[in-house]
């Protein structure tokens, strides 16, 4: 099949379930309402609350929830075919995906920006809050370790994408300046800021920066690691205007023009995949298409650490509540034609198909590293760029993606800490917090040698543990729904999918664990089994009683807008956030005139 066939096919109905679907989600499931303020005005403190442009924020919701998870998983899956990756990845994103994370983003605002740990106390039951926060502190842990790692292979296997990966965060910094504090013109800070980031990526590509191989006793990729875990807890403190925002924007924009590079080149090149549609002899040890597939891709697909991103950060930066279609179901678009793009580049970027059988010749094979080589191939026959500066382009776009999750999961992990703390009866401050986030994570990395490779200890995990947390993110907005007497079945359709799939593998993967005697993965495997299991027949009784909810959870909202429309918007009453246990007060002094 021509590659060109298979992107104009999966665009199509990716965007048609933006411009279709989510307009009936907006309109008949959420109900959207921009009458109601959002936490980011009624809780505004410029740091984590700050109202935003609808464009910034999907740039930061974005690239936060992207990462490298919707490169590396299709270009692992495909191993079990193109056709059954492209099928997950095109149904998933309109009816799971863009239903979850515009979902979780409406939850969070519609309860003072609280996050889903949080809200599942509220739906759900305390029992079930603790145990959510388990599922949740152990998927952070893995996204924190095992990015580092990622960026740290990828910065050494690549070393021209070292001066715009740290070049960019210069740039980040000047953006968030230009927009928040001089409100210069978005379109024109936009333009200079992609021109910054592609005159760098030049730069990159003509003077590549290593590391000696050894530092301090440590090799070059630990040093790596260190580094990225300083700047991830410096930045996961700073105000989100400041970097957070600005990087996300800034590098949203930039993947978007690397997927049009990519697109335009398979509209010029038009290369034929080479791989099989259903592969029918997968290398010995693959294991079973049906339930792996729908972990092995998860984000791309559905992915529950999208709903802790938009509870976490981006529901405290929801200027109005329509936004959240944007800023929610076209953020998992970007993520779908990603993952699509990944698809593409990992089947049709090879010379034949005994070169893509000599890449893909154990399952977990390919991943990024096809991803870079199969994209740059594409582009060099497409567009005519060199074979280097190609590959520099999808790295630097990888490893950009990579360290924005890293960012956001860190403050996310912080949360998570406090509120730990808070029902523990401890209250940690933002710095102590952040400390506890970052050791834990390093302690991780590290603990199996100073080569850093703990990182990837439990990431086996990853995609079960991620994609139960869908599926519990799910059964609160199902409650949700049930409560204001809407259809729930957009979320228990994807809600019974997933969890069963997910609760399969997971089962499948004990076996798995057992035969190779790794107890440390076994017993973390049994612990998210119990607390998913536990939490979901909780949350089944939960929905039993939201039948007969008698009251109406958004009367208290619709109060608070009619008094503020009284007394005026900008001078709103502090409120308590139970986010994370603390208290967010107002600070003026730290906030920067707004971009409107």
């Amino acid at each position: 099949m021509n590659s060109l066939l298979l992107a104009v096919i999966g665009v199509g109905m990716i965007l048609a379930g933006y411009f279709l679907y989510s307009k009936f989600l907006a309109a008949k499931i959420y109900a959207l309402d921009d009458a109601i303020p959002t936490p980011a005005h009624t809780l505004e403190d410029g740091v984590d609350y700050v109202p935003t442009n609808k464009y910034v924020l999907w740039g930061h919701h974005f690239t936060s929830v992207a990462g490298a998870a919707p490169i590396v998983g299709p270009a692992i899956a495909v191993i079990w075919g193109w056709f059954p990756a492209f099928l997950w990845v095109t149904i998933g994103t309109i009816f799971f995906a863009g239903m979850h994370d515009m979902g979780a983003l409406w939850a969070s605002v519609r309860n003072k920006g609280q996050s889903i740990g949080a809200l599942s106390g509220r739906y759900i039951g305390a029992r079930g809050r603790n145990l959510f926060l388990v599922v949740i502190f152990l998927l952070l842990l893995m996204v924190n370790a095992a990015f580092s790692v990622v960026i740290a292979n990828l910065l050494v296997s690549t070393p021209t994408a070292v001066i715009p990966t740290w070049g960019a965060l210069v740039v980040a910094l000047l953006v968030g300046q230009a927009i928040y504090r001089y409100n210069w013109n978005l379109p024109l800070v936009s333009v200079v800021g992609v021109v910054a980031l592609y005159t760098l990526i030049l730069i990159g590509d003509a003077t590549p920066l290593a590391l000696p191989e050894t530092m301090l006793g440590l090799p070059d990729r630990s040093v790596w690691i260190i580094l990225l875990f300083l700047y991830a807890g410096v930045a996961s403190m700073l105000p989100v205007w400041m970097l957070l925002q600005p990087r996300d924007y800034i590098n949203g924009l930039q993947l978007f023009i690397a997927l049009g590079i990519l697109y335009v080149s398979v509209l010029i090149a038009r290369p034929e995949i080479v791989a099989p549609a259903f592969n029918s002899s997968p290398p010995e040890g693959t294991p079973s298409l049906v339930p792996l597939l729908f972990v092995t891709i998860a984000c791309g697909a559905i992915s529950g650490f999208h709903g802790m991103v938009s509870s976490g950060t981006s529901s405290k930066q929801l200027d109005k509540e329509s936004d959240a279609r944007f800023v929610g179901y076209f953020g998992a678009v970007g993520e779908g034609l990603l993952a699509l793009g990944s698809i593409i580049a990992t089947t049709a970027g090879f010379a034949s198909l005994a070169a893509w059988q000599e890449t893909y010749n154990a399952f977990g094979q390919g991943g990024v590293v096809a991803f870079v080589q199969g994209g740059g191939s594409i582009i060099e026959s497409g567009i005519g760029l060199p074979q280097s500066l190609s590959a520099t382009i999808m790295a630097t776009t990888a490893i950009l993606f990579a360290a924005t999750t890293m960012d956001t999961g860190v403050r996310l992990q912080r949360f998570v800490v406090q509120e730990i703390g808070e029902i523990a009866g401890v209250s940690l401050s933002k710095v102590v917090a952040t400390v506890v986030a970052v050791g834990v994570a390093l302690a991780l990395t590290f603990g199996a040698g100073a080569d850093g490779s703990g990182g990837m200890l439990i990431w086996p995990l990853f995609g079960t543990t991620n994609q139960l947390m869908a599926a519990l993110t799910l059964s609160i907005l199902a409650i949700m729904l049930m409560r204001r007497r809407r259809s729930p079945l957009p979320a228990l359709i994807p809600l019974a999918f997933v969890a069963f799939m997910t609760l399969y593998a997971a089962v499948i993967q004990l076996g798995t664990f057992w035969d190779t005697q790794n107890w440390l993965l076994l017993v973390l495997d049994v612990v998210i089994i119990v607390a998913a299991v536990w939490v979901i027949v909780e949350a089944v009784g939960a929905m039993r009683t939201a039948r007969d909810y008698p009251g109406d959870d958004d009367a208290e909202l619709r109060e608070l807008s009619a008094a503020q429309i009284a007394i005026g918007l900008d001078s709103p009453a502090p409120h308590e956030d139970t986010d994370a246990g603390h208290h967010h007060q107002r600070h003026r002094d730290d906030q920067p005139p707004t971009s409107g």
